[in-house]
């Protein structure tokens, strides 16, 4: 009886275990060094090592490069989006094009918590006087919402973007789910290439000087010489909407990609 009783104790605990840890983030930078991003999507996709595994993309001016690629590899991949309720008409309608265009057909939308913003945003104008606690309610705990089901996230970073994103690795551990940055080598260049290559749709915001797209209220147009990013909550010292944090610990460099690799697509 004793033994039995022992076992249903075991049954009851709940494993709180992190699916990934900082060795597995080391361990796949390793291995991928050198690989292109298709090829490496595609090998974690069929090896099934991912778990749970979504993409977040914002469906920027960048974003399609990215999807593409997921889609390439496995167009069953969840893609998820975080709608504001502060989005361009356009952002929302590249959204559609892409979708189909690259027959996405797990593609979903999380927003924020209508009571949450009755609370803290009724009148909608919270980005002009507290940028970050509108990212805050209207991104960062949506997307919070969407990614605590996964293991794993996927997420389309570049380190050129701005000085924030410099030395990004592919694989890094946010909160015990593994982070995966496919793109964080690439440069503009490798991007604009890749668009020319497969001939993707192009952001309709982006021949109007749009570099990178978030929210209407704090997106502007990026002047010449700017760093691509400048456009985004201009005037404000904030560079990140706050989905994305610098958690991985100082390893002295390791996981990180090797000097002068240059991406393959």
């Amino acid at each position: 009886m004793a033994d039995s009783a022992a076992v249903a104790r075991t049954r009851d605990v709940i494993d709180t275990t992190p699916a990934f840890v900082q060795a597995d983030a080391d361990r796949l930078n390793a291995r991928f060094a050198g690989v292109d991003a298709g090829t490496m999507l595609a090998e974690l996709f069929a090896e099934g090592s991912l778990g749970r595994v979504g993409v977040v993309s914002s469906f920027g001016t960048e974003s399609a490069v990215l999807l593409h690629l997921v889609a390439t590899a496995d167009p069953t991949v969840p893609v998820i989006f975080v709608d504001t309720l502060k989005m361009f008409p356009e952002t929302l309608d590249y959204r559609e094009t892409l979708t189909d265009r690259f027959g996405l057909v797990n593609s979903s939308v999380v927003a924020p918590d209508a009571a949450v913003l009755a609370a803290k945003d009724e009148n909608g104008l919270r980005w002009s006087w507290d940028p970050d606690g509108c990212c805050e309610i209207r991104k960062v705990e949506p997307l919070a919402r969407a990614k605590s089901g996964l293991d794993a996230w996927i997420s389309g970073r570049k380190a050129f973007q701005s000085v924030t994103r410099e030395n990004l690795p592919r694989f890094e551990i946010e909160e015990g789910r593994l982070k995966i940055n496919p793109l964080g080598n690439w440069a503009k260049d490798d991007l604009e290439a890749y668009f020319d290559l497969h001939d993707l749709p192009r952001h309709p915001l982006e021949a109007q000087g749009y570099l990178s797209v978030g929210c209407a209220p704090c997106t502007s147009v990026v002047k010449p010489g700017e760093d691509p990013r400048a456009g985004r909550w201009r005037g404000w010292d904030k560079t990140e909407c706050g989905i994305h944090t610098p958690t991985a610990p100082d390893n002295g460099g390791e996981g990180e990609l090797p000097p002068g690799y240059e991406p393959v697509f």
